[in-house]
C-alpha cells in the first residue's frame, strides 16, 4: 500500500487511534509519581489531549472528570458533580439568557447601525466603527454570535463603496495572476453565504441600478491601483471584526468564559479573597480593551490602507461618491428599523440595569448595595438570575388598561419579552459543561496536591523577574490558545500559574490575570476561534493575511497586558503589599 494512501486512511481515523493510544501512552505516569499526583496527572493530561485534538467533543471531555477521579479514587463523586453547577456558572447563564433577549427583538442592530452612522464611512473611521460595536456588543453578546451579525453589514457597506467583490477581483487579475487564483481558489464558500441580510443585498442592487455608470477617464494602470487599494480595505474589514470580538470580550466577566474560569478557580484556592467581582474586573479590563483596540485600530488601517490624508481632508472624486452611497445606506437601513419599539425599550432598560447593579454590587471604593443583606450572601449570579427572570414575565407590548374595558379589542396571546424555547435554543449548553468541567478539573487539582507538585517543579522560575514573567506567560498562553479552545486552554494552565506565583512569592493576581486574558488573544490562524473561522470562510481572506497580521496584534496585546497589570493594575489589586489571600494561602502550604 502506497505512503499517501495509508496516511489519508489513517487520517480517517485519527481521533479514533488518539482515543485508543494516549491512555496507553501516558500510563507510566500512574507509577512514576505519587500516587494521587500520578492518578490526577493522569487524568489532565487525558483531558488535555482529547481538548486540544477534539478527538471527543469538547464537552464530553469536560464530564470525563465525573467517571475518572472517583474511580481512580481521587475524589468522591459528590466532591466532583457540584462544580458543575456552581454560581459561576450562573452568572455566565444570566448573561447568555440577557444576549439572547437582545438578540430576539433586534437591539444589536439598532446600536451597530447607529455607531456606524456617527463614526462616518471613511475606510478608517467605518473600520473603527466596526471595532467599536463588534467589541462593545462582544462584552455581552458571544464573541461567534457578534461576528456572524457584524459581517453582513460590513459586506454591504463594502458593496455600496466597491461594488461587487468578484468584479474588483477581475479588475486586479491582471496584476498578479497567481495570487489572485490563490485567492479565487481558496474556498468554495462565497459572501453570501455568511449570516445574511436580504434587505441589505436587496438594497444594494437597487443602489446600482439608479446609479448611472460613470466614464472612467483613469488609465488601466490607475484602475488597478484603485482596485487593489479597495481589495486591500476590503480585506480590513473582514479581519478587523473577529480580531475586535475577542477583545471586547475580555473586558467583562461574563464576555467570554476564560474571565469566568479565573472567577471560579480563586474561589476554589482562595476562598477570602474577594478582590475579583464584575465592577473590579470591568475597572480594570474595559481601559486595557480600550488601549489594545486603539492600537489594533492603527495597525490594521495601517496594513490595509485605511490610513491615509482623506481622514482630515475632503477630496471630491468616486471615493467621495462612493462613500456618500455607504452613509445613505446605513442611514436608510436604521431609517427602517422605525422608532424604537416597546420591547427593545424594555430590554434596553433591563441591559443598563443588569450593568449598574452588577458594578455597583461591591465596588470596593465607594459601599455598594450589597451591605443591605447579610454579608456574603449575594454575589454576581443573584443579580444575574433576577434580572433575567423578569425578562420571562414582562410583556412584550405596551400594557393598556383600555384592552381590559374594550370588546372590540384584540385578544391576543399574551407575549413576554423571553421565551423559554429561545433561551433554550440560544444558550451553548456545551460551554457550560466545558466551565464545569475546568472547575472540577481545578478542584482535583487542588485536593490532590497535584497543582503543589506542578507549583514546585517550575521554582527554577522564580529567577525571572516578574514582570518578564507577566509577558512570558501572556505570550506562551497567546500562541497556545491559537491551536487549542481558549477555554480548554485556561481550564489546563490556571492552576498551574497559581501553584507557580505561590511558589515564587508573588501575588497569583499578578500571574493569573494576564493569562486569562492571553487566553483570548488568538488573531494568527483561522481555526484559532469560531469568530476567526466565520470570517475565514468568506472566501477573501488567505491564512497569510490572519498570521501577518495576527502576529502583530498578539504582541500589542501582549506589551497591553504587561503595560496594565504594571500600572493601573497595582492600583486596583495591590500586588506589591500582598493580598490578604495569598498570605493565607502561603501560610497554608508552610503549616502543611
Amino acid at each position: 500500500m502506497k505512503i499517501s494512501v495509508l496516511s489519508k486512511k489513517l487520517w480517517c481515523v485519527h481521533k479514533q487511534l488518539i482515543l485508543v493510544l494516549t491512555p496507553l501512552v501516558f500510563l507510566p505516569l500512574l507509577f512514576t509519581l505519587p500516587e494521587k499526583e500520578g492518578k490526577c496527572l493522569y487524568v489532565v493530561v487525558l483531558m488535555a489531549m482529547f481538548w486540544c485534538t477534539e478527538a471527543l467533543p469538547l464537552a464530553v471531555t469536560a464530564m470525563l472528570p465525573v467517571c475518572l477521579f472517583p474511580t481512580l479514587g481521587i475524589l468522591p463523586a459528590k466532591k466532583i458533580c457540584p462544580q458543575y453547577f456552581i454560581e459561576t456558572n450562573f452568572l455566565f447563564l444570566s448573561g447568555l439568557v440577557l444576549a439572547s433577549s437582545i438578540e430576539e427583538w433586534g437591539l444589536h442592530r439598532r446600536i451597530a447601525l447607529k455607531v456606524l452612522s456617527i463614526v462616518g464611512v471613511k475606510p478608517a473611521w467605518l473600520i473603527l466603527g466596526m471595532m467599536l460595536t463588534s467589541s462593545f456588543l462582544s462584552m455581552w453578546l458571544s464573541n461567534t454570535a457578534t461576528t456572524a451579525m457584524m459581517l453582513p453589514i460590513a459586506n454591504a457597506i463594502l458593496e455600496s463603496l466597491f461594488g461587487d467583490l468578484e468584479t474588483l477581483k477581475q479588475k486586479c487579475k491582471s496584476v498578479d495572476d497567481h495570487e489572485n487564483a490563490v485567492i479565487n481558489g481558496q474556498s468554495s464558500v462565497k459572501l453570501h453565504s455568511l449570516p445574511s441580510m436580504p434587505s441589505e443585498k436587496q438594497i444594494m442592487a437597487t443602489e446600482g441600478t439608479d446609479t448611472p455608470e460613470l466614464t472612467d477617464p483613469r488609465t488601466a494602470e490607475e484602475s488597478r491601483a484603485e482596485a487593489q487599494y479597495q481589495l486591500k480595505v476590503w480585506k480590513g474589514f473582514l479581519i478587523c471584526i473577529p480580531y475586535a470580538a475577542s477583545i471586547g470580550g475580555t473586558a467583562t466577566l461574563t464576555g467570554t468564559a476564560p474571565n469566568l474560569i479565573l472567577i471560579g478557580q480563586l474561589k476554589s484556592y482562595f476562598p477570602d479573597c474577594d478582590l475579583i467581582n464584575f465592577g473590579s474586573w470591568f475597572a480594570f479590563a474595559f481601559p486595557l480593551m480600550l488601549l489594545f483596540l486603539f492600537l489594533g485600530w492603527l495597525w490594521i488601517a495601517f496594513l490595509y490602507g485605511g490610513l491615509n490624508t482623506r481622514l482630515c481632508f475632503t477630496k471630491q472624486d468616486r471615493r467621495t461618491q462612493a462613500e456618500a452611497r455607504a452613509k445613505a445606506l446605513i442611514k436608510e437601513d436604521y431609517r427602517k428599523l422605525g422608532p424604537i419599539n416597546f420591547a427593545e425599550g424594555a430590554i434596553s432598560f433591563f441591559f443598563v440595569l443588569f450593568a449598574i447593579l452588577l458594578f455597583t454590587r461591591d465596588p470596593k471604593f465607594v459601599t455598594g448595595w450589597s451591605v443591605f443583606f447579610k454579608k456574603g450572601y449575594v454575589s454576581d449570579a443573584v443579580t444575574g438570575v433576577i434580572i433575567v427572570s423578569i425578562l420571562f414575565f414582562f410583556p412584550s407590548q405596551k400594557p393598556s388598561l383600555r384592552w381590559w374595558s374594550d370588546p372590540q379589542a384584540l385578544n391576543t396571546p399574551y407575549v413576554p419579552l423571553l421565551s423559554w424555547k429561545k433561551a433554550q435554543e440560544s444558550v451553548p449548553w456545551n460551554i457550560i459543561m466545558l466551565l464545569g468541567g475546568g472547575f472540577a478539573m481545578a478542584k482535583a487539582c487542588e485536593e490532590s496536591g497535584l497543582a503543589s507538585w506542578m507549583g514546585g517543579h517550575l521554582q527554577p522560575l522564580a529567577q525571572v523577574p516578574p514582570a518578564a514573567a507577566v509577558m512570558l506567560i501572556t505570550a506562551f498562553l497567546a500562541c497556545f490558545t491559537e491551536f487549542a479552545s481558549n477555554t480548554a486552554t485556561i481550564i489546563i494552565f490556571l492552576p498551574v500559574i497559581a501553584e507557580l506565583a505561590i511558589n515564587v512569592s508573588v501575588n497569583p493576581l499578578y500571574f493569573m490575570i494576564p493569562a486569562t486574558v492571553g487566553c483570548s488573544y488568538a488573531f494568527m490562524l483561522p481555526v484559532s476561534t469560531p469568530p476567526n473561522s466565520i470570517a475565514f470562510a468568506s472566501g477573501h481572506l488567505m491564512v497569510k493575511d490572519m498570521v501577518k497580521t495576527g502576529v502583530v496584534m498578539n504582541i500589542l496585546g501582549i506589551l497591553s497586558v504587561t503595560l496594565a497589570m504594571n500600572t493601573w493594575g497595582i492600583a486596583m489589586f495591590n500586588y506589591s503589599k500582598g493580598a490578604l489571600c495569598l498570605y493565607v494561602r502561603l501560610l497554608f502550604c508552610f503549616l502543611s
